[in-house]
């Protein structure tokens, strides 16, 4: 299996809405919370958020970045979210397209790309191709985030610690946070040199990892 199909999200958005209670469940929440955390910036301009679903993130990344891209394989998935966006007034801020992550990624100099539980629905070597096209157009000192359930799913090619290894090993894509527990792996990259948070503020009495 390279890719999860298309057909297998409008099957599980035609059973649900929210097929993984993205907006409800406790997990999620917390997750959420954690990835917005760890985005070393307190602001962006341009972020790239494949594999949107009902748009709970997207929401939050309107709230950090002055616009983002969203995107999904799934026609309902854009409708619950554009009405999400609509009932929380940041539509403006909010570009919604349907495509998937192995297809060409949008134009528009990210400087923040969001892989949010989407990366191990391709299998490694269809993963390994969608970085090494994509990310050497983002621009320099863009952050990659990645944020996946680590469990294993019958369904999908990869776990989440087995996707975000591949990322981990895309040329250019510097560490610079990393945190897992039980359930969920979460890995922060820069494009380009990587520096701390204290770092990037001037934050004094920093040293420089040897």
């Amino acid at each position: 299996m390279r890719r999860v199909p298309d057909d297998y999200f409008d099957a599980m958005y035609a059973q649900s809405p929210d097929p993984w209670q993205l907006a409800g469940r406790w997990y999620e929440r917390r997750k959420y919370a954690m990835t917005m955390a760890m985005l070393p910036l307190p602001r962006y301009r341009h972020a790239y958020e494949p594999g949107c679903s009902v748009g709970v993130l997207t929401e939050m990344l309107s709230r950090r970045c002055d616009h983002v891209t969203a995107t999904d394989v799934a026609a309902a998935a854009l409708e619950v979210t554009a009405e999400r966006l609509a009932r929380a007034g940041r539509s403006d801020r909010v570009t919604l397209e349907r495509r998937s992550l192995d297809s060409c990624w949008p134009t528009g100099g990210f400087d923040l790309v969001v892989l949010s539980e989407v990366a191990y629905y391709l299998d490694a070597e269809s993963l390994r191709q969608v970085l090494d096209r994509e990310c050497p157009r983002l621009v320099t000192g863009a952050t990659l985030i990645a944020a996946h359930w680590r469990h294993p799913v019958d369904d999908y090619p990869m776990t989440g610690d087995e996707a975000n290894f591949v990322i981990a090993a895309t040329a250019d894509l510097q560490t610079v946070a990393h945190y897992s527990d039980a359930d969920v792996v979460i890995d922060v990259f820069a494009n380009g040199e990587a520096q701390s948070v204290a770092a990037q503020t001037g934050v004094p009495g920093v040293v420089d990892p040897v």
